[in-house]
């Protein structure tokens, strides 16, 4: 599986939630946040670290099946593009979390609450749309989940792997596989 950037510009729990959605649904997979203020995700290390020290070989490949995360600790993205690379390299999986305030120029896949109505952007090309309680259409060539359990999202950020099965997590599979040229 390749590495893939998203950002939710319109809804930060959702641009949080996300990252670790779409690792769990990799199996096997690297979430890092590429965003210096990026939330208090659990863990012990950060892409700051690592481009201070250098990665070891253990953080250059997956130790056990399920999700790592790599927190950003205060270092711009550019700073750690040879660390980027090499964690790439060794991985099966990566998922970057970028910003919401990423200035789309295409390289992201944008992840966007479905709402009624002029209330969020609607990107010119592709995205995931989360299903919200209302009955909207998502644009055509898009993804869409379904609504989430709250077990699922507190078990995500609270470091806990998601149960087998999960019909949100299942979803995410999709973003792995949809075409984004």
């Amino acid at each position: 599986m390749p590495a893939l950037a998203i950002w939710s510009p319109e809804d930060e729990v959702l641009g949080a939630v996300a990252p670790l959605a779409l690792g769990a649904a990799a199996g096997t997979a690297l979430v890092v946040d590429l965003d210096p203020a990026g939330p208090p995700y659990p863990g012990e290390i950060t892409l700051a670290s690592l481009v201070d020290d250098g990665p070891t070989k253990a953080d250059l490949e997956p130790r056990r099946r399920g999700v790592a995360i790599v927190r950003n600790g205060g270092v711009d993205p550019h700073e750690a593009e040879d660390v980027l690379r090499a964690l790439i390299d060794g991985w099966p999986a990566v998922v970057f979390r970028l910003p919401s305030d990423h200035v789309s120029d295409g390289s992201a896949i944008p992840i966007l609450p479905l709402v009624p109505g002029p209330l969020t952007r609607r990107p010119s090309g592709a995205a995931v749309y989360q299903r919200s309680a209302w009955r909207v259409h998502a644009p055509p060539g898009s993804v869409l989940l379904p609504r989430p359990g709250a077990a699922t999202i507190g078990g995500l950020l609270a470091g806990r792997a998601p149960r087998p099965g999960d019909r949100w997590i299942r979803a995410w599979k999709k973003v792995w596989s949809h075409s984004w040229v």
